[in-house]
């Protein structure tokens, strides 16, 4: 099969991808404000109509091995989405997979790249449809599922093709071997080098970030010539069954079977994620989840490459600062975004038991706690933009472990509920800050706006504790403050032993918890909380292998 027109169209696209990704420099593909400018003026309200239309109905999708409905999704601003899909079988979803993934895999790398592109450049256009179905199953505030779960989980996506591409790329076609032989004639072979993927892809989507966390693993499984089965979360459906739609028209208009990539949806009653991740037909799989579940997949499915992100403990560290005030706000931001509820937002904050040094003068440990505890309290005390940014809680589990620990005695903030106008059922929370009573309290990870102010016995301590709990307990994400570039030395080659990325004294607009896709490593593979990283050649590279022919020329 010739390369496909799509490549030719979105080839711009991806060479600014491949570039970006080189230099580490700033660069998007999908702009990231909902300004109507890029996205049309109509583009908020038709993505509301398309969103509302989903809602109370099945959703339309010819799957294989469909009988009877599934779904139980419930909006965490009070209301359920009465959302129902296919329930597949999985002996037949997995054959027809199997089936269809035979030509796709021996399309030219090319087509499939022009395919990957143009899905993403459609998922794109319908960014505002995106968005609500984001906010609507994950809590995420509406600006952060814009951002998040559209443009920010497009670019990941892109970021995956290119690493793929130019991975893939790197081995010729063909080559002519000619080797010397002295006196005598020259040894001569042609040589093929075929691109031969693993088999099939199993995506297992998260609750709070199901597109941003999925898109690099489904879109690396596709330009490799995988088929893939997406798994969402139970509680999370709707933006990937959007975007698998998206992909099977793509896949149909160009030719190949749209059984290239399904959607396998079931629910607690009737859990099929295991069955699916234990069948021999599956090579890869991608997990963001629980640490007991990721543990699970990488003990058992040994059959296939399993790419895990699991839990971690994120940590600060408080040496000294020449701004407190910027530091405060900073981290009243990080531990307020989405209610804490991603997996780089910081948990633990180790400060030295004599205190700081800062451009405010001295500051004691309590000072300090207590100024974070005021700057989390400021910051949310306006209801309308601690809705915007806190978002919703998810889970259940989530709220429960929050009301748990919010009745403990070593309470530094309380948490509070927040009035959401125009969805008065919204299940919205402030951060809860507690003090650190013992090493124990502190050392697992509470997902979710729960995090401890930790008293050490100086800088050098707090080190120390944070290497050994990520090499323990691992983390994405690290962070530290400190005005001593010796310190900032320190930390530096912790967080490179340890293997987790640092951020240093961050006081402007730029999180912790925040990631850029073609700039920003996210995790790092190396340390428990991550068995991968987005994106990196080692993500791409096992989602395929070289098979080379060999012969002599005739004549």
């Amino acid at each position: 099969m010739s390369a496909s027109p799509l490549f030719e169209k979105h080839k711009d696209t991806l060479e600014k991808a491949i570039a970006a990704s080189r230099s580490r420099e700033y660069w998007t593909a999908y702009p990231e404000m909902p300004s109507p400018k890029v996205y049309g003026e109509d583009a908020n309200k038709n993505g509301e109509v398309a969103f509302k239309g989903y809602l109370n109905k099945a959703f339309d999708l010819d799957l294989p091995g469909a009988s009877g409905t599934v779904g139980g999704e419930k909006s965490p601003y009070g209301f359920d989405l009465g959302v129902t899909y296919p329930k597949v079988d999985v002996d037949q979803l997995v054959s027809a997979v199997e089936a269809a993934r035979k030509d796709w895999g021996r399309a030219d790398v090319d087509t499939r790249a022009g395919i990957c592109l143009e899905i993403l450049d459609r998922v794109n256009k319908r960014s505002f449809e995106m968005a609500y179905a984001v906010m609507h199953t994950t809590g995420q505030g509406f600006m952060m599922a814009f951002q998040a779960g559209g443009p920010h989980a497009q670019d990941r996506g892109l970021e995956a093709i290119a690493y793929a591409y130019e991975d893939m790329k790197r081995t010729p076609a063909m080559a002519h071997w000619v080797k010397p032989q002295g006196k005598r004639d020259p040894l001569v072979m042609d040589k093929k080098f075929t691109i031969v993927p693993r088999g099939i892809g199993l995506v297992i989507g998260c609750s709070t970030f199901p597109t941003w966390n999925s898109y690099p693993g489904l879109f690396a499984d596709l330009v490799t010539g995988n088929g893939v089965i997406v798994k969402p979360h139970p509680g999370a459906v709707l933006p990937l069954a959007i975007t698998v739609k998206i992909a099977r028209e793509v896949l149909k208009e160009e030719g190949f079977d749209p059984n290239v990539i399904t959607l396998a949806v079931d629910d607690a009653a009737a859990p099929i994620t295991k069955e699916l991740a234990l069948r021999p037909e599956v090579k890869l799989i991608d997990f963001t989840g629980s640490s007991a579940f990721g543990n699970w997949l990488e003990e058992n499915a040994k059959q296939a490459q399993v790419y895990t992100e699991k839990a971690g403990v994120n940590c600060i560290v408080i040496d000294s600062t020449d701004n407190f005030r910027g530091m405060i706000g900073n981290i009243a931001f990080t531990l307020s975004l989405y209610s804490g509820q991603m997996c780089t937002t910081p948990q633990n904050i180790f400060i030295p038991e004599g205190g700081i040094e800062t451009d405010e003068g001295h500051k004691s440990f309590d000072e300090v706690a207590e100024a974070i505890a005021k700057g989390v309290e400021k910051f949310n005390s306006d209801d309308e933009r601690a809705a915007a940014v806190l978002g919703a809680i998810q889970s259940d589990a989530t709220m429960q472990r929050l009301e748990k620990y919010a009745a403990g005695d070593n309470v530094l903030l309380a948490p509070r509920a927040v009035p959401m106008k125009g969805f008065d059922n919204a299940r919205i929370r402030t951060p809860l800050i507690l003090r650190a009573t013992d090493d124990s309290s502190y050392t697992e990870e509470l997902f979710g706006p729960i995090s401890f102010v930790v008293s050490t016995k100086d800088t050098d301590d707090s080190l120390k504790t944070v290497e050994a709990s990520v090499k323990n307990h691992g983390a994405i994400s690290f962070g530290i403050y400190s005005t001593s570039d010796e310190v900032l030395a320190k930390a530096e080659e912790v967080a490179c032993e340890a293997g987790v990325a640092v951020s240093f004294n961050l006081t402007g607009g730029v999180f912790v918890n925040q990631t850029a896709a073609f700039s920003d490593f996210h995790a790092t593979g190396a340390n428990p909380a991550a068995n991968a990283a987005l994106s990196d050649t080692a993500y791409v590279s096992n989602r395929y292998r070289v098979v080379q022919s060999r012969w002599h020329p005739k004549g």
